[in-house]
C-alpha cells in the first residue's frame, strides 16, 4: 500500500493559539537526527511530564525535522505469499519506516504516521494509526474511495484528538515546501473531515452517518472555518452544466466575507450581486463554456473549488 503527501496548494496554513512556548522552546535545542525513536523518546521523558506536552513534543520535532519525499516509496517494497508472512514483514518494515525517517529525515506519509504512533507507544500513550482519503485537488472530486493517506488518533487524558504531522510539515509541489503548521494538531473531527476521510468510518468521530460517497461528493472546502454544513447550494462538488441555464446558483451559511470573487481559470471576477442576511450569503456565477473547474474566493482568498462536467 502507498500513500501520498498532501498536494494541496490551495488549502491555508492556520495555528491553532495555545500555551506551548515551553514545549517549542525546548524542542529546537534536539538533534535533527536519531538513531532510534528510544533515544527521541528519552529526551522527551526526560524535559516533559504530562501528555498534552509529550505529544506536543513529538508532533513538533516531526514536523520541524521530517520533509516529505516520494522516492521513499521505493525502499521498502516487498511481497508475501501468506497473510502470516505478511504480518511478519508489516512489523519489520515499521521498525525499517521508522528508523530510516529518524535517520535521514525524509519519508512519506507512512514514515510520519508511523514514527509518530512509535514515539507515543514509547510514553505509554494511547495511539493508533488510520488509513484513508484525502481531497485536495480538484481530480480528487467525485472520484472512487481510495486508501491512499495515513495520520493518527492519539488519546490524551482519556480523550481522542485526531493528528497528521505529513500535512503538518509542509506541502509538496514537485518538491516539498517546509511549512510546519499546527492545523493538523488535534484538529476537530468536522474541520479534518473536509479534507479527510478514513477507511473506518468512526476514526471520524463524527458520528453523522456521513458517508465515503458523500465525501468523495463534497468539493473542496478551502476556507478554513467554513464546514462543509454550510455549504447549501451547489452542495456537490461536481456541477454538470446541462443542470443549470446561465447561471448557478450559490447559499451559504455561517460567512459574510466583504468581497467575493470567482475564477474558471487565470483571470478572477469580483461578483457585485451578493445577498446577505444575518448568518446567509447568495449570489450568482455565470456559467463559462468548456470551463473545467470554478474556484469560488472569500476576500481574495480561495474558499471553494468546483468540477465543472
Amino acid at each position: 500500500m502507498k500513500f501520498i503527501a498532501p498536494f494541496f496548494i490551495l488549502f491555508s496554513i492556520s495555528v491553532f493559539a495555545q500555551n506551548y512556548e515551553r514545549v517549542d522552546a525546548v524542542l529546537t535545542m534536539y538533534p535533527n537526527t536519531f538513531d532510534s525513536p528510544e533515544k527521541l523518546a528519552k529526551f522527551i521523558a526526560r524535559d516533559f511530564n504530562t501528555e498534552e506536552d509529550k505529544v506536543r513534543a513529538i508532533y513538533t520535532w516531526i514536523i520541524q525535522n521530517v520533509a516529505y519525499d516520494p522516492e521513499e516509496y521505493k525502499k521498502f517494497d516487498y511481497k508475501f505469499s501468506n497473510y502470516r508472512e505478511r504480518n511478519e514483514k508489516d512489523e519489520k518494515l515499521r521498525h525499517k519506516i521508522i528508523k530510516r525517517t529518524l535517520k535521514t529525515g525524509r519519508a512519506v506519509c507512512e514514515g510520519y504516521a508511523m514514527l509518530f504512533e512509535r514515539l507515543c507507544e514509547l510514553q505509554g500513550i494511547k495511539n493508533y494509526l488510520v488509513r484513508g482519503d484525502i481531497k485536495s485537488n480538484f481530480s480528487d472530486i467525485g472520484r472512487p474511495f481510495k486508501r491512499i493517506h495515513m495520520w493518527n488518533v492519539t488519546y490524551i487524558d482519556g480523550k481522542p484528538y485526531l493528528f497528521d504531522t505529513t500535512w503538518g510539515a509542509g506541502k509538496y509541489n514537485g518538491t516539498f515546501i517546509k511549512e510546519p503548521s499546527y492545523f493538523y494538531y488535534k484538529t476537530p473531527p468536522e474541520l479534518l473531515i473536509k479534507t479527510h476521510f478514513p477507511d473506518m468510518a468512526e476514526d471520524s468521530f463524527l458520528g453523522d452517518g456521513f458517508t465515503k460517497e458523500q465525501f468523495a461528493e463534497q468539493p473542496l472546502v478551502i476556507e478554513r472555518d467554513l464546514l462543509i454544513n454550510d455549504i447549501e447550494s451547489p452542495a456537490n462538488g461536481l456541477i454538470y452544466s446541462d443542470a443549470y441555464f446561465d447561471e448557478i446558483i450559490f447559499s451559504i451559511k455561517n460567512v459574510n466575507p466583504a468581497q467575493v470573487s470567482y475564477s474558471y481559470g487565470d483571470l478572477t471576477i469580483e461578483i457585485k450581486d451578493v445577498f446577505r442576511d444575518e448568518n446567509r450569503i447568495k449570489f450568482n456565477v455565470p456559467l463559462a463554456e468548456k470551463a473545467k473547474q470554478l474556484l469560488i474566493y472569500f476576500d481574495g482568498k480561495p474558499a471553494l473549488g468546483y468540477r465543472i462536467n
